[in-house]
């Protein structure tokens, strides 16, 4: 088992400025550093009183292709791939202000929040990260769509996506995995893009959304593959779902012990696996606290 690592924040303030995917509305994101133990929050300071709303699995919310955080009645939505820059880059404390319900879309990458937050350095703090280490096989889903967690003899957190898209040729049967102590996330997964099919596309444009989107800001695949857009890596679009992965098991406030394998999973499942194992080990805290 590798030895705990001690926590970290960002050295200063920075701020990007992009627009929601979903809503078309411009948002401003600002990253804060934060003292030991203060986790992820984001805070809504377009709101009166500036709600804080802490990125942990209790405050998850249910929505349709993305991740989405609610306390007391306000929500932030879009947070995936925020968390995943964050925890690729393994900053455990820090404020995210922000003044809109949904964060920026960008390129549908972790890329540009990666980017911002590695230039203006990572410090290291003085207290140790606390760790969830999977103890048995965990598993949410069917057998058409489906995430487990198992012990992991390493000490390390090693994530395996296994997509399948056998009615778009273009996409096809991928699979990408990566281990998170070690792999280069700015290189390797950060870069990974949001993809949709061109009926999917279609789809929510007829509901009104992603009206300020077009086909070079996110991958739109057809039958010759993605319309307008080139690939960034030949298994894109797994390297995309390990990335959702990483921003949704970032709610469980922790760094996770084990090896992690989705088939065709999404981000309801990941958050179900994460409750699940929090929900777990607060049961066995707990009783050894009256044992």
């Amino acid at each position: 088992m590798k030895a705990q690592r001690y926590q970290q924040t960002i050295s200063r303030r920075t701020t990007l400025t992009g627009y929601g995917f979903w809503s078309g509305l411009d948002v401003t994101v600002e990253f804060r550093p934060a003292p030991c133990g203060h986790g992820v929050v984001f805070i809504r300071r377009d709101l009166p009183g500036m709600p804080v709303i802490p990125a942990t699995v209790d405050h998850l919310a249910h929505g349709p292709r993305r991740t989405t955080l609610s306390r007391n009645g306000t929500a932030v939505d879009m947070v995936e791939h925020i968390l995943a820059a964050l925890t690729g880059l393994k900053i455990d404390n820090c404020q995210v202000w922000v003044d809109r319900a949904e964060m920026p879309g960008f390129d549908g990458s972790s890329l540009p929040f990666a980017q911002v937050l590695s230039q203006v350095g990572i410090v290291r703090q003085t207290q140790l990260r606390s760790r969830l280490t999977v103890d048995q096989v965990y598993q949410v889903g069917d057998e058409n769509s489906w995430v487990r967690a198992e012990p992991n003899p390493s000490g390390t957190c090693e994530l395996t996506y296994l997509l399948s898209y056998p009615d778009e040729p273009a996409i096809g049967e991928q699979t990408f995995g990566a281990q998170l102590e070690t792999v280069d996330f700015l290189k390797d997964v950060a870069p990974a893009r949001t993809f949709v099919t061109r009926a999917e596309a279609e789809s929510l444009r007829q509901q009104g959304l992603g009206r300020r989107v077009n086909y070079h800001d996110i991958l739109v695949f057809e039958n010759a593959g993605p319309i307008n857009n080139q690939l960034r890596f030949v298994d894109e679009c797994a390297r995309h779902k390990l990335l959702d992965m990483i921003g949704d098991f970032a709610l469980a406030g922790c760094d996770l012990v084990g090896k992690f394998t989705a088939y065709r999973s999404g981000h309801r499942l990941n958050g179900e696996l994460v409750r699940q194992l929090k929900n777990r080990f607060t049961v066995q805290a707990e009783h050894r606290k009256t044992a």
